[in-house]
Order: structure tokens, then C-alpha cells, then sequence
């Protein structure tokens, strides 16, 4: 269905080339979307902190073209990849009639991520996000007028949705909510936006630390997961309760009860493994070190009081997430405790950070 809101009025000039480079994050959801309908719409909302270290970089070069179709080359790190053309040019034919002017020029498309290609933390999120706001600071300059922050965001947003759901998260910072929740009126299926209420000093600053399980291609990709949740006996029920946990989440930040956002964000996490097992193919994402690293987490919180806790993504890495004042403690921790259960010893230290920016 095309949306109205980010189809464009006529663009006023094209300029002949030029190029346009954003900085754009990858995010963590702590209430998880997991299950989609229509073209990239979840069917339950989330929440995710957005990071500051992980991130990609994007320069988009243009150049006028004739002729219809489109013209594309990808490279990463300074290589040509053409094995990302596909999935550009599947982003490319679903974002059409919002930016109409991709078939003007050719393109290249030049990305970098913060973090090793084979880091196992998904880069789509923030690859796509990056390229979106390229595309949308492009059509800003063919409009007669320039389009408003909160605009220019949303359609940036939208864009980045349809290359890869979890990218809608990427664009602000450093809280964000994808998805219609009831309580929260300004949320929308179609782009996600900074959180709105009020949030405790607790949760500045937050830290999370990737813990790197697992570097390898996982066996079941989350196109696939998303596609089981349709025929899930109980997919009605992790969208209730995911909407119930973002509700008391809304509470949860603004008292700054780390207690209960332990409990939630924790339970999260295991809900979306659990629908993972549950399903039909059934499968696993985790691996054994997640789970001696999720055992050894839960001992440590028992023993020292700390308001350490971990959520997971569709992956087996571990991200470990606690309040700025016990960053030394934990990650001494980490690396005498849990650094074994990584692969080579590999983690990486980030923390939230504030969105995208303009490079």
C-alpha cells in the first residue's frame, strides 16, 4: 500500500552529480519485533536503545544518467561487492515511488562499519538506515523546499523500514519506539520515532557490551524467523505480551526501577528464543556459550547485587547491558569471567548514543 505522506511534491532542479555521506547506528531492541505483515510492518511494537560505536558509514556518489532503470555498484570497505546488488535493488524498487528520482541517476554506493564484517552483529540495520538518509538529504535538495527536521527523519525512517524492519530504530536515538502501541499515540507502524515521555537518569549513558559468541552466517536467517510467526501457535501471544511489557516499560522509565527492567528486558529476550524453538521448522539460535555466559550473568547478579542483565538479538551473541556506574566493576568481570565464552576472546564496549548524523 503507498503511503501518501512521503510521496513527493515535484522536485524543482537535479543537479547534475554530487555525493552525500551519513553516519548511521545499529540499535538494540529490548522489547523485541518478531513477526511482520505487509511490506515490513511489525505486528507488535518495540523499543530499542539505540548504540554509539556500532555504526556504518555511507557515501552515496550520483551522477545524471539517461535511459530508465537502475544503475548501481556497492562497495565495502573500498571493494566492490556485488553481492549486495540484489538486495539494494529489491530496496530500490519498494522505495520507488517515494524518492521517483532513483532512476535518474547512477549510483555509488561506498559503506563502512565501526565493526568487522564477520563480528556477527547485523549490519542491515545500520547499513540501511545510512543509505536511506542519503537518499532522503538527495531529494531535499531537488525539492522547491526544504522538508522539516521531523520530516526529514520520518521519511528517512520509513525508507530505511523497507530494506530492513529493525532499521526504522536507526535513524534517532537514544531511545526509540517502532510500531502502534495504545499508549503511546504518536507511535507509528511506518517509521520509528524518539521515545516521547519522560526517562530517569538511570538509563543515560547506558552501557552494553556485545559479547561476540558466534561470528559465523546463522543457519536460520531472520527474514525466514519473521515468515514462522504467521503460522505460530502462539504468535498471538508473544504480540500481546510484547505490547504489555513496552506498556510497563513506559513506567519503568520514568521511576528508573532497574529491578523491573531487568525482568522485562530478560524476558524478552527469552520469549523471542523461545518463539524460535517453538516454531514449525523449529530452530536455535543460541549456542551452548550463551548459555554458560546468560548462567555465569545471573550468579554474578545474585552474588554482588549489580543491575547487570543481558538481552540477545536473532543471534547467539550476548549483549550485556548496566547502568553507567558500574561500568569498571562489570567489565572487569567480563573480561576475567565471560571473555572464555566468546569466540577468540572477542567483545566490543559500547553504549547508547544519540542517533544519526551528517558526515
Amino acid at each position: 500500500m503507498t503511503h501518501s505522506l512521503f510521496l513527493p511534491n515535484s522536485y524543482k532542479h537535479y543537479p547534475e552529480k554530487g555525493s552525500v555521506s551519513y553516519q548511521s547506528p545499529s540499535n538494540i531492541a529490548l522489547v523485541k519485533y518478531w513477526g511482520k505483515y505487509g511490506e515490513q510492518l511489525p505486528k507488535n511494537a518495540s523499543v530499542s536503545f539505540t548504540l554509539s560505536h556500532c555504526h556504518t558509514q555511507t557515501t552515496l556518489e550520483y551522477k545524471m544518467k539517461r535511459g530508465a532503470g537502475f544503475h548501481v555498484k556497492v562497495f565495502l570497505d573500498g571493494v566492490e561487492t556485488p553481492a549486495f546488488l540484489p538486495k539494494i535493488e529489491t530496496f530500490f524498487e519498494r522505495i520507488k515511488p517515494y524518492v521517483p528520482f532513483l532512476e535518474r541517476y547512477a549510483f555509488m554506493v561506498r559503506t563502512t562499519n565501526s565493526f568487522p564484517h564477520s563480528s556477527g552483529i547485523a549490519s542491515s540495520a545500520s547499513g540501511m538506515s545510512a543509505l536511506a538518509l542519503c537518499l532522503v538529504a538527495l531529494e531535499n535538495q531537488l525539492l522547491s523546499r526544504e522538508m522539516t527536521s521531523d520530516y526529514y527523519h520520518q521519511k528517512a525512517s520509513f525508507l530505511a523500514r523497507l530494506g530492513s524492519g529493525s532499521a526504522a530504530r536507526s535513524v534517532e536515538g537514544p531511545l526509540v519506539v517502532w510500531g502502534e502501541h495504545p499508549k503511546i499515540p504518536t507511535a507509528s507502524n511506518n517509521f520509528g520515532l524518539r521515545y516521547p515521555f519522560k526517562v530517569h537518569p538511570n538509563f543515560e549513558n547506558y552501557q552494553d557490551t556485545i559479547l561476540l559468541v558466534d561470528k559465523g552466517e546463522k543457519q536460520v536467517s531472520s527474514t525466514v524467523g519473521h515468515d514462522l510467526m504467521h503460522a505460530h501457535p502462539f504468535a498471538e501471544q508473544r504480540f500481546q505480551q510484547a505490547n504489555d511489557n513496552l506498556s510497563k516499560l513506559i513506567s519503568v522509565f520514568e521511576s528508573g526501577d532497574l529491578e523491573a527492567f531487568i525482568e522485562i528486558v530478560e524476558s524478552e529476550a527469552l520469549s523471542l528464543h523461545a518463539m524460535m524453538m517453538t516454531s514449525m521448522p523449529y530452530f536455535i539460535l543460541m549456542k551452548p556459550n550463551t548459555l554458560e555466559i546468560i548462567q555465569k550473568l545471573w550468579a554474578y547478579r545474585k552474588e554482588t547485587g549489580s543491575k547487570v542483565c543481558f538481552t540477545l538479538d536473532a543471534g547467539a551473541n550476548v549483549h550485556v547491558l548496566y547502568p553507567e556506574s558500574e561500568k569498571d566493576p562489570v567489565l572487569q568481570f567480563i573480561s576475567k569471567e565471560l571473555a572464555q565464552f566468546c569466540q577468540k576472546g572477542q567483545y566490543i564496549c559500547d553504549e547508547v548514543g544519540f542517533g544519526s548524523k551528517k558526515l
